[in-house]
């Protein structure tokens, strides 16, 4: 069968490279019926080829964006202790009053929520307090722990937050002083989910 240029030029427009255009061409069709075999190869030979291709792609590209976090041994004596105590504001036996919150808190703290907005040390512990009048149940789960001092007695602690079905990164500058550990600051991101369409 000797296929026109027409027939050839379209699989090309799908960014195949030449191993799947010879995939094509070689793919089995009706010669009595040349459209119809062509548009049965590219729904079970090159659709196919192009996705696995594209998830190759998606999922490699994601691996190498994603950092390699390793605790230095002389710092895991601090990821422990304060990975006990995050999620900060979620931890009773560190946050569960407010005179706790203060202790924990230095006086010039502030976070970054996860869609962005700015709070203060005082908006923080007035919301604390209305949740301790009112608690909920709260399902999270905290995972990938990593510390890594910037100073000394000072540093940095990042970790996952599963909330219900809300997944966040989240960073908190920790101090250590002779009153204990205080807290700086904290920031949660928002996990956005993959483009699927991508990866398909």
């Amino acid at each position: 069968m000797i296929l026109s240029a027409r027939y050839i030029e379209r699989p090309l427009n799908y960014s195949l490279s030449l191993a799947r255009a010879r995939a094509w061409l070689c793919a089995p069709r009706n010669s009595q019926a040349p459209l119809r075999g062509y548009r049965a190869a590219r729904r079970e030979w090159i659709f196919p080829l192009v996705k696995a291709d594209t998830r190759r792609s998606f999922e490699h590209t994601q691996a190498a964006m994603e950092p390699t976090l390793v605790t230095v041994a002389k710092d895991r004596a601090v990821l422990e202790e304060l990975s006990r105590r995050e999620p900060i504001f979620h931890r009773p036996e560190f946050a569960g009053s407010s005179a706790q919150v203060k202790a924990m808190t230095a006086d010039d703290f502030w976070e970054i929520g996860a869609s962005g907005r700015r709070y203060s040390r005082q908006y923080v512990l007035k919301t604390l307090a209305a949740r301790q009048e009112n608690p909920v149940d709260d399902d999270w789960r905290a995972t990938d722990f990593h510390c890594r001092e910037l100073a000394q007695d000072l540093y940095l602690l990042t970790y996952t937050l599963l909330q219900g079905e809300r997944l966040t990164r989240r960073a908190s500058l920790w101090q250590r002083s002779c009153a204990g550990w205080k807290i700086l600051f904290h920031q949660g991101t928002l996990v956005q989910e993959p483009d699927q369409s991508r990866a398909q």
